[in-house]
């Protein structure tokens, strides 16, 4: 059985597995947002690696040209980061070392540079020398990055992006979502009643899409 599939984790709470890549603002905020539930609900979140150059390397001639100028130059080097130190230091790390980049990257307006992704794993409290995988074009944990990206795209279908959440449904079985998007990171009982709603679609075996055009941009502003 998938690690991913088990229906509590070892404290006994409800899992919540959840796919990032370090680089998405708006996966950033769902990010906040589920943490901050885990303190008003009985969840606890399990981090996993996507990626976004991965989920676009077949559809390139799709995108505008800036955003495959991103893809090429920005978005392979955090997510090899993340990965290199999943393999290396365990699953553990994730959680903390996501902390750390995204706040960086995103509350700090830093961006995703070699000198914070650095800066990044010294506040994870993990090795320097991790660094060095961003620039590691024969990645060496290709086949596991890939594998868990897999497993989170898997739940959701080719036509999302990141975060990919997945939770029990009704009857047991994980449900998976792309999102929610929002904007900011909701806090307090406003982050619980977001919550409360997303397990109410999961349980309705039928339920795909609820969406409406994004009329504003990322606000990290109560992180």
């Amino acid at each position: 059985m998938s690690e991913t599939a088990s229906a509590a984790t070892a404290s006994g709470k409800t899992p919540v597995d959840f796919w990032f890549d370090p680089l998405c603002p708006w996966a950033w905020m769902t990010s906040r947002w589920v943490l901050e539930v885990e303190k008003l609900r009985d969840i606890e979140v399990r981090w996993h690696v996507m990626s976004l150059a991965v989920l676009n390397e077949n559809k390139l001639d799709q995108l505008s040209e800036e955003y495959r100028e991103m893809l090429a130059t920005k978005a392979w080097g955090p997510v090899r980061v993340v990965t290199a130190a999943w393999q290396k230091h365990g699953q553990d790390v994730l959680g903390p070392l996501y902390t750390a980049l995204g706040t960086r990257f995103h509350n700090r307006g830093e961006g995703p540079t070699r000198e914070a992704i650095a800066a990044a794993l010294k506040d994870a409290g993990l090795p320097a020398d991790l660094v060095d995988y961003a620039d590691q074009e024969d990645f060496e944990f290709e086949a596991e990055l890939r594998a868990s990206h897999k497993e989170g795209i898997d739940k959701v279908g080719q036509e999302v992006g990141t975060p990919v959440i997945a939770l029990p449904g009704a009857d047991g079985e994980q449900i998976a979502f792309f999102g929610p998007v929002v904007t900011p990171a909701p806090q307090g009982e406003q982050a619980a009643r977001l919550w409360d709603g997303t397990i109410a679609v999961a349980s309705i075996p039928g339920f795909y899409e609820i969406k409406r055009t994004r009329t504003a941009g990322p606000d990290f502003s109560n992180l």
